[in-house]
């Protein structure tokens, strides 16, 4: 198992579904992470897979910048933040990880909620497969034809989808969907290879 980290650029994505058991002081922790891309999908994941008969049914999920979490009758903070905190600390973003608890008949503590509702949690996160996505920002722009092949050359080494590419009478223009860590540089070279006569668009 490896701990996934990311900055605020990158973030890991789970491909699909997954799920895994625990159970601590006899007590079992079912754990289902999933891909999801609005709060309306996260909330109906949590529906599908809530288990009525179970003691408490916890939760998180990050849509970002959006996040909400339930301790379920848990006490406040022992459930749904450690949940949070799981999802946050490896990095990963447009997930839900719902968390049900069977009750074993041994409390756990507050401490002990904390590290059994985060533990199962992580060790779910950990187990799914899982892709590093990258933030990108959509930009378009007009390029003369002489320097043209010199920024297709430079787009791989960007990471940068070229998304459109109009030819007019004047230059090429081009939308691309460049990565945010390099969008600064790329925008500067382009502005010094044109002599600032560039204009930069950011679509919608």
């Amino acid at each position: 198992m490896t701990c996934r980290v990311a900055d605020d650029a990158q973030k890991w994505r789970l491909r699909a579904p997954i799920q895994f058991e625990t159970t601590v002081r006899k007590s079992l922790f079912r754990a289902h992470a999933a891909p999801v891309a609005s709060e309306d999908e996260a909330m109906a994941f949590i529906a599908s897979h809530h288990v009525p008969d179970a003691t408490h049914n916890c939760w998180a999920w990050l849509v970002s910048p959006r996040y909400r979490m339930f301790d379920d009758g848990e006490p406040g903070g022992t459930a749904g933040r450690p949940i949070l905190t799981a999802i946050e600390g490896q990095g990963f973003e447009n997930v839900v990880v719902l968390v049900i608890r069977w009750f074993g008949g041994i409390k756990l503590g507050a401490g002990g909620l904390i590290r059994a509702y985060g533990g199962a949690a992580s060790q779910c996160l950990r187990a799914g497969d899982a892709t590093y996505w990258v933030k990108k920002t959509r930009i378009a722009c007009r390029i003369p034809f002489n320097i043209f092949p010199i920024i297709q050359a430079r787009l791989a080494g960007w990471e940068a989808d070229s998304l459109a590419q109009t030819f007019e009478a004047d230059g090429v223009r081009i939308c691309l969907a460049v990565p945010d860590a390099v969008l600064t540089e790329m925008t500067t070279i382009l502005s010094d290879l044109t002599r600032g006569d560039i204009a930069f668009i950011y679509p919608e």
